[in-house]
Parts: structure tokens; sequence; C-alpha cells
């Protein structure tokens, strides 16, 4: 665990300074017992989202709307927390990157 603390932090500190391991959400530091989760928390994409942006090459705004676009409600509207769906998240980021390169 300690190991995925430091490692989350020298990935993510260069884009949230400051950032401390009580920052971290829990799931980006532990995995479910398969290791393929098809869902992160919200707080987890959110930390990453300036990360991602970077490297992609989008402004961090469109990278939130993405976010939301990709998040699910809790089950029945009331159990369990609010996800974002990776898959879809990947998939809208790669669209959106496509779209911008044949406008230009």
């Amino acid at each position: 665990l300690q190991r995925r603390i430091r490692a989350a932090l020298r990935l993510e500190r260069p884009y949230t300074p400051g950032l401390t391991a009580r920052d971290l959400p829990v799931d980006m530091v532990t995995t479910s017992g398969s290791g393929i989760d098809p869902d992160i928390s919200r707080a987890n994409a959110l930390l990453q989202a300036r990360r991602v942006a970077a490297v992609r090459g989008l402004p961090r705004a469109q990278m939130v709307a993405l976010i939301d676009g990709a998040t699910d409600e809790p089950s029945l509207g009331f159990l369990g927390e609010r996800g974002v769906n990776v898959l879809l998240l990947n998939l809208a980021v790669r669209v959106t990157i496509h779209r911008a390169r044949r406008i230009r």
C-alpha cells in the first residue's frame, strides 16, 4: 500500500503541487479483488484530470466536462456512490482529441 501511495504521489504531484497522501482517494491506491475496475470514484477522476488534460492537450475544464458525462449515478439513485465509467471516459477523450485534430 505504501508503494502505491508513493507512486500515486509521484505521478500526480507535478500537476497538483502540495498533494499529500491524505488527499488521495482510497480507490486510487487500492484495487478490487480482480484488479480490473470498470469504474473509479469521481474524486479519483477529478484528481487525475489535470494530468490527463495536460498530457492529452485538452483544457482542464473540457476534461472535467468529459468526466461529468462519464459519471454514473448510484444504483437505484441512492445505493453507493457516483462512479466514473473509465471505458466511456477514455473513449470520450479519444473522440474529443480526434475531432480537434480534424478541425485543425
